[in-house]
């Protein structure tokens, strides 16, 4: 993976997080003015939060597992 994709890469995380977290609660305000309360917002920003924590989590796996793809190719040469 060179420089440029990896920056790519966790500069995107930002993004993701943003905007997860932004469509979450525009939907649930959305929501709350459908049906007249106020509280939607809130739980647009929690599913938001998940949306985002397990959106990071599937961007970063290759991270956490030390895999890369320089990595990969390792001891299968031959």
């Amino acid at each position: 993976m060179s420089k440029w994709e990896l920056a790519a890469r966790l500069t995107g995380i930002g993004f993701f997080i943003g905007g997860s977290m932004v469509l979450g609660i525009w939907g649930g305000l959305w929501l709350d003015k459908t049906v007249n309360t106020s509280f939607f917002w809130i739980i647009g920003l929690l599913l938001g939060i998940i949306v985002a924590g397990w959106g990071v989590y599937r961007i970063l796996r290759p991270f956490l597992n030390g895999k890369s793809d320089n990595n990969q190719n390792n001891g299968r040469d031959g």
